[in-house]
């Protein structure tokens, strides 16, 4: 599968952005799917990640109530709200090892990534 992330951009604290994530090659339904990102001298640290039906949902803490993970046929996305300079950073998205797997927060756990997309919060 390959997996091709869009919407990153410059935005002022406060401000939105919804990340997309298109995945071709075969479909995703059958994956849980998940959101990571790593920031300027950080390690890659969990974002959110969807159940392969949708149905469950899971953040870290530090942006539970301000991002959601949602999917759609064989696109995933994060809309992104109340951004912060602290979210700056390049946002991944990844295909879970196995299908039909539960939620999934650690990075072994994926074995498809996306090349990034770069979210700059800055005013």
């Amino acid at each position: 599968v390959q997996l091709v992330e869009s919407g990153g951009g410059l935005v002022q604290p406060g401000g939105s952005l919804r990340l997309s994530c298109a995945a071709s090659g075969y479909s995703v339904s059958p994956y849980t799917m998940g959101w990571f990102r790593q920031a300027p001298g950080k390690e890659r640290e969990f974002v959110a990640t969807i159940l392969w039906g949708g149905s469950t949902v899971d953040y870290a803490a530090s942006v539970k109530g301000r991002f959601a993970i949602s999917r759609e046929k064989n696109t995933l996305y994060l809309q992104m709200n109340n951004l912060t300079p602290e979210d700056t950073a390049l946002y991944y998205c990844a295909k879970a090892r196995g299908s039909f797997t539960p939620t999934r927060r650690l990075s072994s756990d994926y074995d498809a990534w996306g090349q990034g997309t770069r979210v700059t919060v800055s005013s």
